[in-house]
């Protein structure tokens, strides 16, 4: 990536840089890609991108294992222990998490943060269970949004194939009230497509919380990371095709945005 095609911003001392968080897909024990939650291609081993991701410095990482609530199993605790061992950087992990017992086991192998999406939908009280043994800031609720043909947009579970009937904004409000620390909303309609996030629905949800908003689904550029930042108000970001691909329709290949493009999407803090 040449740094001259993308604007950037120098930093002073008031100013926070954006989390720019690599949010990558588990299917069984290999990484993997999807469109729109559905068609999927293989992106690797998790172990092996785990160490590309250590090279490139990233601050943070996240992982969602898309089949373990399909698949009413817990966690691979295996391959989540291969990637703690690896990973220098904070992780966070979601899927398949349906209880304090199996959530602290996860944080014992090393992950900081717990994301609940279809558990959070079923069982909102394990939120405040999950919140009271370890802290808000280990909780993360993931939010999956997707238009309906009438363009009414409601959260869903089970990726993608569970409809809670609610719209993102009452849901992340309930879920702030329930203990979460994080909310890591995505766009369905727009993930993996690479045109960029949804502003509309992002600001539908930072205007009616006060905890961080993670913004996910369609990055295909820095800009689109600095319009959901500076448009929608989005506390962080989350990337995957642009972290696991050279560009679109091209090959796999593990990147990251260098530090002084990063720069371009900064927030502003007195």
């Amino acid at each position: 990536m040449e740094c001259d095609s993308y604007p950037t911003l120098l930093l002073s001392d008031h100013m926070l840089r954006t989390r720019i968080i690599p949010c990558l897909l588990l299917r069984n024990k290999s990484l993997v890609k999807t469109v729109r939650f559905g068609k999927f291609d293989y992106i690797g081993d998790p172990a092996n991108t785990c160490r590309i991701f250590n090279e490139l410095e990233v601050d943070e990482l996240a992982f969602l294992d898309i089949t373990a609530s399909i698949e009413k199993r817990e966690p691979n605790f295996d391959t989540l222990s291969e990637i703690a061992d690896e990973c220098f950087m904070p992780l966070s992990y979601g899927g398949g998490i349906v209880s304090v017992k199996s959530a602290c086991r996860v944080l014992q192998l090393g992950f900081e943060k717990i994301i609940l999406n279809t558990s959070a939908i079923r069982n909102p009280e394990l939120i405040k269970q999950i919140s009271k043994e370890f802290g808000a800031q280990s909780v993360i609720v993931s939010i999956d949004v997707k238009n309906s043909l009438f363009g009414k947009q409601t959260c869903r579970g089970m990726s993608g194939r569970l409809n809670s009937g609610t719209s993102p904004g009452d849901w992340a409000r309930k879920m702030q009230d329930y203990g979460a620390g994080e909310i890591l909303l995505t766009s369905i309609d727009r993930e993996g497509t690479w045109g960029g996030y949804d502003l509309d629905l992002i600001r539908s949800v930072t205007k009616v919380v006060d905890i961080p908003v993670i913004a996910n689904g369609g990055a295909g550029s820095v800009e689109d990371i600095a319009e959901a930042v500076k448009k929608g108000n989005a506390s962080a970001v989350a990337l995957g095709s642009m972290v696991v691909y050279q560009k679109k329709g091209m090959g796999v290949l593990v990147n990251f945005p260098e530090k002084s493009i990063i720069q371009g999407c900064s927030l502003v803090k007195y």
